[in-house]
Order: C-alpha cells, then sequence, then structure tokens
C-alpha cells in the first residue's frame, strides 16, 4: 500500500522539492512511486478509526464546545479557551505545523502545509480560537480522505521478480550435487528435470530434449534442442532428464539481461504530471501576496482602519484560498475512476495512469498470449494417398506415447486413440516413428523426412505455422498445421481502436510469416517477429520517436523490459508472467483484450470527471474570496464552503463508478 508522501523529508528524498506543490494541488504521486521510494505521512501511515484518535479528539473538542456556546450559551474565559482549545488545534495539526516548519528551515514557505499554519495562528493571535482550530481539524480530515483515496487508488509496483531457480543440480565427481547457481563455474555440466526451469546459459550436453522457451522469445512453439545446442536461463524443459554445459555465469544469463533492462527502462519511463500541480507553483505565491494585500492596501485608503478586522479577513482568504477542496476531490476523482476500471476487469496501478491513457496514439501488443490464446490447435490436414481422417488418427496413435505441446494438440484434436505401437522410437530433434496396423508411421518435423531420404512437396516448407508431417512405409502421406488460436474479441478490439485513429502494432518473437499473417487477419497497421528481447525495446523506442502516446500490452517476462519503457505498460493478468504483470502500471485480469480500449475510455471519463471538479472547486473557492475580502464570509464560512465543495466532488467521483464504458 502506498503511503502518503506529503511528509517526505528533502534530507532524506531530495525529490521531495518538487513533490510539495504537486501535494498541495492534491497529486496522488503515482509518477513517484517507481523510483521505489515510499515516503511517510508523520512517521507511519495512519490507518482505521482508532489509528486517527487524536484528530477525532480535536474534532469532538470543536463540537461539544460550539454545542456548550451555541446550544446553551455558555461561554469560557480566554484562558479556559486557551487550556481548552491549544491542545485540540495540536492534537490535529501536529503534522501539518512540523512540515510547515521543516520547510521554512529551507526557505519553503509556499505551500499548503505553510499556508495552513500561518492561518490558523493568525486566527488564536486574534483570539478567534474555535475557528483556528476548525480549520485545522477540517483541513486534516481533507487529508484524511486523500490519505484513504490514495491507498485505494494505487498499488505499489514491487520490485521484479527474480524466477531464476534457487538451487541448480550440478555433477561433481560423478555426483549431482545441489548449490546456488552463483557457485555454478563455466564448463560444469547441470543437470535438468522434466518441468524444471534451466538457471544458467549453456549448450545441450545430452542427446536431445524439448524446451518452452516463451519466457525469453515470445514463442508459443516448443523448440526441440540437440547436442550442442543452445539453451538459456529461464527455458523450462518439457519432457525427459537434459544435461547442459554452463557456458555463462549466473550474473551474465540472458534472464540477468532481461531483469537488468527491465530496470533501466523503469527509470526512462516518462513522468506524468497533472495539470493542478503545475498550476500550484504559480497558484501558492499568488495567495499569499493576495493576503497581504487585503491586510496592507486598505491602511492606504481607510481612515477608520482596523488591523485586528483586516487581519482577520486575509486569514479568511488564506483558507478559501487552501487547497483542500482540490486535495480531497482530485484523488478521488481518480478513484472513482479506479473503481470503475476494477468492474470491469482492469487493474490501475496508479492513478496517474489513467490520465496517460487518455493521450495514447498508439498501441503496441506482443502476439501470443495477449492476441492469441497461447493454446496449440489443429489448424488444417493435408492428406496424400489417404484420408484426412486416417492421417489423423495414425498421427494421434503415435504421439499418444509423446508429452510434447503439439502431440497433445493432436490427441485433442483426434479423441481417442488406444491402440498398440510397435518398434516406438524417438528421433531426438526430429520425431517419432513405429509401427501402426503393420504399418511403419513416421511423425515429426520435415527434416525426419530428410533423414530417412522421403521427398515430400515444396509446399509443406512454404507453409506457415507449425508442421507435422507425416510418412507411411517410407512415403510421404501428408501433413498437419498445428497453430496458436485468436482470442474471440481480438479483431474487435483492433477495429475499435482503429476507430479512435489508434496505430496498431505487433511486437512478436515468433517468426514474422506467422506475425504478418495475424496482422493481415486482424487489420493491424505494423508487424514486427522474430524479435529478441532487446530488439522489441529498440522497436519500440522507434514508435516512441514518432509518436507520442505508447501502451504496450503483453504477458510474458520477455515483454517486461518493453512494459517498462512505454508509457503506459499493460500485461494479461489470467496467462501472463509475475514479471510482466508486476511491471506493468495496468493490469487486465481477465486476459481480454478488447479491455485496452475499455482503459482508454475509462481514462477519458475519469478525466472529464476530475476536471469538473476541478473547475467546481476553482469557482467556489473565488465567489467565496471575493467575500471573504469584503468582509462578507466568515473562518467558518470559508471551511464550510471549502468542506461542502469537496462532498459535491465526492459525490461526483463516485458517479464515475456508475458510468458505462461501451
Amino acid at each position: 500500500m502506498s503511503k502518503h508522501s506529503h511528509c517526505c523529508s528533502e534530507e532524506e528524498d531530495p525529490k521531495c522539492k518538487s513533490q510539495s506543490t504537486d501535494v498541495a494541488a492534491g497529486h496522488d504521486h503515482g509518477d513517484h512511486d517507481h523510483d521505489g521510494h515510499d515516503h511517510d505521512h508523520g512517521s507511519q501511515e495512519k490507518e482505521g478509526w482508532l489509528s486517527h484518535w487524536p484528530l477525532l479528539t480535536a474534532l469532538l473538542v470543536i463540537i461539544v464546545m460550539m454545542v456548550l456556546e451555541y446550544g446553551f450559551h455558555i461561554t469560557f474565559s480566554k484562558y479556559i479557551q486557551l487550556a481548552i482549545f491549544v491542545p485540540a488545534y495540536l492534537l490535529a495539526g501536529y503534522d501539518v505545523l512540523l512540515l510547515s516548519f521543516r520547510k521554512a528551515l529551507r526557505l519553503d514557505f509556499f505551500n499548503e502545509f505553510f499556508l495552513m499554519s500561518v492561518a490558523t495562528i493568525g486566527a488564536f493571535t486574534i483570539g478567534a480560537y474555535s475557528e483556528g482550530v476548525a480549520v485545522m481539524v477540517f483541513y486534516s480530515i481533507g487529508e484524511w480522505f486523500q490519505d484513504a483515496a490514495v491507498s485505494k487508488a494505487k498499488h505499489s509496483i514491487k520490485a521484479l521478480l527474480d524466477i531464476r531457480p534457487d538451487s541448480v543440480n550440478v555433477i561433481r565427481s560423478g555426483k549431482v550435487t545441489q548449490v546456488a547457481p552463483s557457485e555454478v563455474d563455466i564448463d560444469e555440466i547441470i543437470q535438468i528435470k522434466a518441468g524444471e526451469k534451466v538457471a544458467l546459459d549453456g549448450i545441450l550436453h545430452s542427446e536431445g530434449s524439448s524446451f518452452n522457451t516463451a519466457a525469453l522469445t515470445g514463442e508459443s512453439k516448443p523448440d526441440s534442442k540437440n547436442k550442442g545446442d543452445q539453451v538459456f536461463a529461464g527455458m523450462i524443459n518439457l519432457n525427459q532428464l537434459a544435461e547442459v554445459q554452463v557456458k555463462a555465469l549466473f550474473k551474465d544469463s540472458k534472464l540477468s539481461k532481461i531483469l537488468e533492462m527491465v530496470q533501466d527502462a523503469t527509470a526512462r519511463k516518462s513522468q506524468t504530471q497533472l495539470f493542478i500541480s503545475r498550476f500550484a507553483k504559480v497558484y501558492t505565491p499568488i495567495v499569499f501576496l493576495l493576503a497581504f494585500l487585503v491586510v496592507v492596501l486598505p491602511m492606504l485608503f481607510l481612515t477608520d482602519y482596523s488591523f485586528k478586522e483586516w487581519f482577520y479577513r486575509g486569514l479568511v482568504f488564506l483558507v478559501i484560498s487552501c487547497p483542500c477542496a482540490l486535495v480531497v476531490s482530485i484523488p478521488l476523482g481518480y478513484f472513482g475512476g479506479i473503481g470503475l476500471a476494477s468492474r470491469n476487469g482492469i487493474l490501475f496501478k496508479g492513478s496517474n495512469f489513467l490520465d496517460v491513457m487518455t493521450r495514447v496514439d498508439t498501441v503496441v501488443m506482443d502476439k501470443t498470449g495477449t492476441l492469441t490464446k497461447g493454446i496449440f490447435k489443429v489448424q488444417q490436414i493435408h492428406a496424400t494417398g489417404i484420408s484426412d481422417k486416417e492421417l489423423v488418427r495414425l498421427t494421434a496413435i503415435l504421439e499418444s506415447k509423446s508429452t510434447h505441446p503439439i502431440a497433445t494438440a493432436i490427441l485433442q484434436y483426434a479423441g481417442t486413440t488406444e491402440q498398440d505401437i510397435k518398434d516406438l522410437e524417438e528421433i531426438p530433434g526430429h520425431g517419432l516413428s513405429g509401427k501402426i496396423d503393420g504399418r511403419e508411421v513416421m511423425a515429426g518435423n520435415t527434416k525426419l523426412l530428410t533423414k530417412f531420404g522421403i521427398s515430400y512437396p515444396d509446399t509443406v516448407d512454404k507453409t506457415e505455422g507449425t508442421v507435422v508431417v507425416v510418412a507411411i512405409d517410407r512415403k510421404y502421406a501428408g501433413y498437419i498445421t498445428i497453430a496458436d488460436e485468436l482470442k474471440e474479441d481480438a479483431a474487435e478490439t483492433i477495429k475499435r481502436l482503429r476507430s479512435l485513429n489508434i496505430l496498431t502494432v505487433i511486437l512478436s518473437g515468433d517468426k514474422q510469416s506467422v506475425v504478418d499473417k495475424i496482422a493481415a487477419q486482424l487489420g493491424i497497421d505494423r508487424a514486427f517477429g522474430d524479435l529478441l528481447p532487446e530488439d522489441k525495446v529498440h522497436q519500440l523506442e522507434l514508435v516512441k520517436k514518432e509518436r507520442k502516446g505508447i501502451a504496450f500490452v503483453g504477458d510474458g517476462i520477455n515483454d517486461s523490459p518493453v512494459i517498462a519503457l512505454a508509457d503506459a505498460g499493460m500485461a494479461m493478468g489470467g496467462l501472463g508472467s509475475d514479471a510482466a504483470i508486476e511491471t506493468a502500471d495496468i493490469v487486465i485480469q481477465n486476459d481480454q483484450p478488447s479491455k485496452i480500449v475499455d482503459a482508454i475510455k475509462i481514462g477519458k471519463l475519469t478525466r472529464n470527471v476530475v476536471w469538473q471538479n476541478i473547475v467546481l472547486a476553482m469557482s467556489v473557492k473565488l465567489i467565496v474570496l471575493g467575500l471573504g475580502a469584503g468582509g462578507v464570509a466568515t473562518l467558518w464560512e470559508a471551511v464550510i464552503a471549502d468542506v461542502g465543495v469537496a462532498l459535491l466532488a465526492i459525490l461526483n467521483a463516485v458517479r464515475i463508478q456508475n458510468l458505462k464504458i461501451r
């Protein structure tokens, strides 16, 4: 949970110098959290009613004193009032006074804390004790509202999960020993069991095995490796025990480099500031100047000038001008937007990203797991000399002895395939062979047929997607294409994005022909395939030079660097990797790409409501400022006007959650 950042110390973090005005205007500091600084309001973040007992006590004192004075007409002497109101004032305003003092020592006077301190202490100097306490109490209640809004509206972006294994099995002196990956030297042999993750980069020492490489390349197709082929940390061994000869130290693995890239990309993420935070840099000094002029100028023109009267009007001016309503209304406005997003299966990790989404003009997407389901399915069957049904039946019987994901896809398509196989043989990196019904059946990639001198049509090599080639009795019998399946709402998503004049781009580790096919099928503007993680980062940087607002959507570890680099990084939360989800600014919880468009629309709806709150708050302030300067409004009316605006803003913010986005 994000802590309140109002009271960060600039000695501890120099970035606080730029945060003062952000806070004064109600900025929720979503952009600062990227740097990992978690500042306290006071010594600890206050949560729950009981933890706010000082403020509640001060509020109770105000209520009791008002009831006694106006209900029972009981008045107290000056000293008794001081004995009652000073402790209440300190209970309500201790944090504000302390921070104001610290900022004053650094000659930072133009902030809401100093403004509130001057106004309330000034009220005490002219005997307006109840007004002084009331101003501080209601201001602190406003701060309390903001704390609650920010804590609910934001989720701290945690450090990227390091998914490298904690231990590895290394062969030393003929024995298998479990050690930390950092203790393994180059050229040592490590063992990876089926289902285990590779911990270090190296070359395959055993005859062959199949690996899931999606974490590094985004490629959905499992990769069969032969002896001598490169294997990288982060890959998952799919079927049999494999041995790998280490060729890179733990700190130099490809996975470690991806993690470093994420950190670098996060540091380069553009910062988003709300307009009101920039406005406050000019607004607060002007308020102090005008309050000073309200007190001093009448001295030059009025013969019956009363310093106490005009000083009181100056204090009223300060209280009215305090951005308390904005402090409450802006975060709650964004909280309403985040609530609407949550109801629609979208998690915003910071309310500032709602603002970012309003400026998105380009959506860059990974393919596998984002636009496609990441699940293999049989797409086409091309039989030669036998029926399609028979080709599938024989292939499924042969593949029934394999645990390879491609075999699983064929088995699911074929249904029941229980039958004996004779002379079953696995040819690493090529496929399977065996005798079914007295016929020799082979199924695998084209290298399998080439190995045995079996000719096949040239069109097989040009076929898009994953191809399982089949031969019967050493003669080509056809092939089965297997591909990932598009998500049901993928086409609708691209159509809606185009209607908003948003450019669409695919960056994928899959082969270019597959990416081009998906792009043409969906109507995506640009498509880039065969990309490693660093290539994706490079392509995104090129797009950022051309376009203004970039949202990237992905689901794999390999997507983490580009998710972090984009103006708005989005991750698929259902099937997405922990690394992608932790790095992302926005998480789509149900994996539907159509939620990308919903996130953009929610951002725009939220912006409209927030600006309604800003205009409302500023309009009321200008009216009451005039009344205060003219002596019509008192401190009580100033506080009530400010709190009233805040309540209206809260109701407006709650309204966001009931808006429809389609």
